[in-house]
């Protein structure tokens, strides 16, 4: 676990780098030859004006770094996975736009949607379905610094790919291009920023696996998510609470041999208090538990029926217990069907199937996943975490978009079924990929006036 990498100072020989330093600075110069060169090229068009919010933001963002992390700007292993994933599916996307005669500028102006939107996305799914757990107990100002706190962690990729939806719909109807066709266009590139995001949730210990021995486990520090979590749960003592059956707290697992197995705690057992203090929640349970893990004193849980167990306190290990490395198996995923959809692309017969593609296998595997995770609850008394739920919806959506496209008639916007071909004196397109580009126009024409 690497959740910090490094940390940038705001001085360097005494010249200030971020606030009003040389980053401004520079930042200023940048974004007057931006849009200087847009508006020579385009005017004062909507795409000259997209790119103002962009800039002011970055703008915002050197002036008040040093006022949200006074001890220097820390660059985490989270966000520079996150922005590799956004670089490599963006230069996919580009790469593959240029090969079908799509000005790749027209990509990187719906990234920047996509961004903002998915971030956004992710974000709010995040706050909302831990707000109990990690946010309604601090102040106002607290609050907003830490939902704003992205690098370090805490997006819901599910939120993400709803915000981005929203943001590619709004984009692609702005800019009048084909919606499936483009959907199909940087589906690889979803499925590869995440594949590198995933490896960002490794370092920074989210989105964590539940107990094994299996022999590729891994195990994490003190302060890290998963061994806070299992402290919490009172695994570190050999049980784990869970909300079950309308109860807030209930015991779920208790291991042979352990503290808790001695004190005489048993699978089903109902928690009312923690060391005489009454429980309403599983949050409670779990902050009770936490506090008390660790100490010299005993944990004493009171049970349904006034029964009373106390498990003897233990002296904290350096790590967590050995857990799956979910993260792993998620970017593995990812990757793999990134390189599906991105082979497949140039062999589909309608514009939709990568996206209805995409939409039929990651739901499953995420389903799957989702069981051997332990970091989300079960919600709306259906017994699956969250995104199991969403994943069943995106699979009905699957079938709803299959069963479009089989009415339609075959044809794409883009073939993009160029062979390139290399010699010593450079890369030459063969004549199939020129006849591909010339007749992408008029497909496209076709497509979008009526059926050819």
């Amino acid at each position: 676990m690497y959740s910090e990498l490094f940390r940038i100072p705001y001085e360097w020989g005494g010249v200030p780098i971020f606030g009003f330093g040389v980053l401004l600075a520079l930042w200023v110069i940048g974004s007057s030859i931006t849009i200087a060169g847009l508006v020579r090229r385009n005017g004062w068009s909507a795409d000259t004006w997209s790119a103002v919010p962009m800039l002011l933001l970055l703008g915002a963002a050197i002036v008040m770094v040093p006022k949200v992390f006074p001890g220097g700007l820390p660059i985490r292993g989270y966000g520079v996975m996150l922005l590799a994933g956004i670089v490599s599916g963006v230069g996919m996307a580009a790469y593959r736009a240029r090969t079908g005669g799509l000005d790749s500028e027209t990509i990187v102006s719906l990234a920047i949607w996509l961004v903002i939107c998915g971030v956004i996305g992710a974000r709010l799914f995040y706050v909302v379905e831990y707000w109990d757990e990690k946010f309604a107990d601090k102040s106002l100002r607290d609050t907003l610094l830490e939902i704003v706190n992205v690098p370090q962690g805490g997006l819901v990729i599910y939120g993400g790919f709803l915000g981005a939806a929203a943001g590619f719909v709004a984009f692609v109807r702005k800019h009048k291009l084909p919606l499936l066709a483009m959907a199909d266009l940087v589906a690889p590139s979803l499925m590869i920023g995440l594949a590198l995001g995933r490896i960002g949730c490794l370092l920074n210990g989210c989105c964590y696996g539940g107990q094994t021995d299996w022999p590729w486990h891994v195990t994490f520090p003190r302060e890290s998510p998963p061994y806070a979590d299992q402290a919490a749960r009172g695994e570190l003592l050999g049980f784990r609470l869970e909300s079950r059956d309308g109860q807030p707290a209930v015991v779920t697992r208790v291991d042979s041999g352990s503290p808790a197995d001695a004190a005489g705690l048993r699978m089903g057992d109902a928690v009312k208090a923690v060391n005489g203090e009454p429980i309403k929640s599983l949050a409670d349970a779990k902050d009770l538990t936490f506090r008390n893990f660790g100490s010299k004193h005993l944990l004493e849980l009171t049970l349904q029926g006034n029964r009373s167990v106390k498990v003897a306190a233990i002296a904290p290990p350096a790590r967590s217990r050995p857990v799956h490395p979910t993260q792993i198996y998620s970017a593995i995923d990812a990757g793999l069907l990134s390189w599906l959809l991105w082979s497949y692309f140039p062999f589909r017969r309608r514009d939709g199937e990568c996206l209805a593609l995409l939409l039929t296998i990651h739901p499953i595997t995420r389903f799957l996943l989702e069981i051997i995770r332990t970091d989300e609850p079960a919600v709306f008394g259906t017994g699956l975490s969250i995104s199991q739920n969403i994943s069943i919806a995106l699979l009905a959506c699957a079938a709803a978009i299959w069963w479009y496209l089989s009415r339609q008639p075959r044809g794409v916007v883009w073939p993009l079924v160029a062979t390139v071909s290399t010699n010593r004196a450079g890369d030459k397109v063969s004549n199939r990929s020129q006849k591909a580009r010339h007749s992408a126009p008029a497909q496209k024409q076709n497509r979008m006036g009526g059926r050819p």
